[in-house]
């Protein structure tokens, strides 16, 4: 379909195209989503253990928690409820068909309402089957994914900051590894947590300045540098915890932890209260980072002007915008912000700083800015996404232990989080906008 013709000064006729012409990918999601609900209704339906039943234990004792409004425990059949489960999941694939059918370009919030409905139920399908005959603990599965999600989080800030000034950010594992490199070393020889906190995003400033002198004041490859000082932050972190602080590990390599930080009354909320609100000083910051850095970036001057860099940075120069110190500033903050990722990794977490510790989280942090489309809401979303899937792999393998359920082989569980980020970025993703100039140098002229 086609608008009338419009007349433009110069007496030349155009046609304007019609937005609702379809993408050539419109049924990725609703195929992957169709695909999905048909396992689970045969996997985990159908095929189930008959009589089976799954346990979820909700609330515990101490639990502010009147007139026992949240269960201790929730039993369901498992079969039964698993079937229910994969028939609202398929459901909700359909209703994508539809939606799809009579929009070519349907509504984000419909759309993305949907997709929540069926990762939900399919999920629930999931547990429901695999915990057949045994018990979840569900508030120690969301503390383990609110855990994880923490480094996870802040490299995916990081790569929001780098890269909506127009600089691809593929060292974020760097940032990450120095960052709790950092943390333990210098917290170990200060003897003080605080100070190796503090210690941490100065230490991640540094694969940041290399970023910035070579990508934007060399102009040099942006994906190779990234990779580069990827290996080299591997390589020296590695050199120095195999000599100095293997040589010397109570000097130079102590395992120290932040403290808890309880609130009151709100900690006590059944299910939810000892995720949300008992927590270490960093899982607070990553609320904070995201509300703050969500306002900044869209409802303030600097904000503004920093997606001016990374869309039109001839234009934004042209206003008197100063592109290329934009960029040092952002890949620098950037920077330091995954080095608080990093420091959840040591001191986070209460563990001496161990070779290679990153383990490819900088890449999954890269995967779930992507995911949440260079926005630090979504990104955030994209990350507890991704340590729900590693979270519940750690809780499998811990439930593989016990005798009766289903049985799932250890590697496939250790393959899970890989697999969930895959299907995620590759199936709902779909086409993304990226900043118009990311990558690109800029030369004032």
């Amino acid at each position: 379909m086609t608008a009338a013709p419009a007349v433009v000064p110069d007496g030349t006729e155009t046609a304007a195209e019609a937005e609702d012409r379809r993408p050539d990918n419109w049924w990725h999601l609703p195929a992957a989503t169709t695909v999905l609900g048909l396992i689970a209704l045969v996997v985990f339906g159908l095929r189930g253990i008959p009589g089976a039943e799954s346990t979820f234990a909700l609330a515990r004792e101490g639990d502010l928690n009147p007139l026992g409004i949240v269960p201790e425990r929730v039993t369901v059949p498992s079969m039964p409820a698993t079937i229910g489960l994969s028939v609202v999941a398929l459901l909700a694939s359909a209703a994508l068909w539809s939606l799809h059918a009579r929009s070519a370009r349907p509504s984000a919030r419909v759309r993305g309402g949907l997709v929540a409905v069926f990762a939900l139920a399919w999920v629930l399908a999931f547990l429901t089957w695999v915990i057949s005959q045994r018990l979840l603990d569900v508030t120690s599965l969301l503390q383990g994914t609110l855990i994880l999600a923490v480094p996870l989080a802040f490299g995916a800030f990081s790569g929001v900051l780098s890269e909506r000034s127009g600089v691809i950010n593929i060292a974020i594992e760097g940032q990450l590894l120095f960052g709790a490199f950092g943390a333990a070393l210098v917290g170990s020889l200060a003897g003080n947590v605080w100070v190796g906190l503090a210690a941490a995003p100065i230490m991640a400033l540094l694969m940041g300045a290399l970023l910035a002198l070579f990508a934007v004041g060399y102009r040099v490859q942006q994906i190779i540098v990234g990779v580069v000082l990827n290996v080299l932050a591997i390589g020296l972190t590695s050199f120095f915890a195999g000599t100095v602080m293997d040589q010397n590990p109570g000097r130079f390599n102590s395992p120290l932890k932040l403290p808890t930080l309880r609130i009151p009354l709100l900690a006590d909320i059944p299910v939810v209260g000892r995720v949300l609100f008992e927590q270490n000083v960093l899982v607070y910051l990553m609320w904070i980072i995201v509300a703050g850095l969500t306002v900044a970036l869209f409802r303030t001057r600097w904000g503004l002007r920093v997606r001016a860099v990374g869309e039109h940075p001839r234009a934004a120069d042209t206003v008197g915008i100063p592109v290329n110190r934009t960029r040092w500033s952002n890949v620098l903050l950037g920077s330091a912000v995954a080095g608080l990722g990093g420091a959840t990794l040591t001191i986070g977490t209460g563990v001496a700083f161990g070779e290679e510790m990153s383990d490819g989280k900088g890449y999954i942090a890269l995967a779930a800015m992507i995911l949440g489309r260079y926005h630090p809401v979504g990104a955030l979303l994209a990350a507890l996404t991704f340590a729900f899937a590693d979270s519940l792999q750690l809780r499998l393998g811990t439930l593989a232990a016990a005798e009766g359920g289903v049985s799932i082989p250890g590697d496939f569980l250790l393959m899970l989080p890989y697999v969930v980020t895959l299907f995620a970025v590759a199936g709902i993703v779909g086409r993304v906008r990226v900043p118009a100039a990311n990558g690109t140098p800029y030369v004032k002229q």
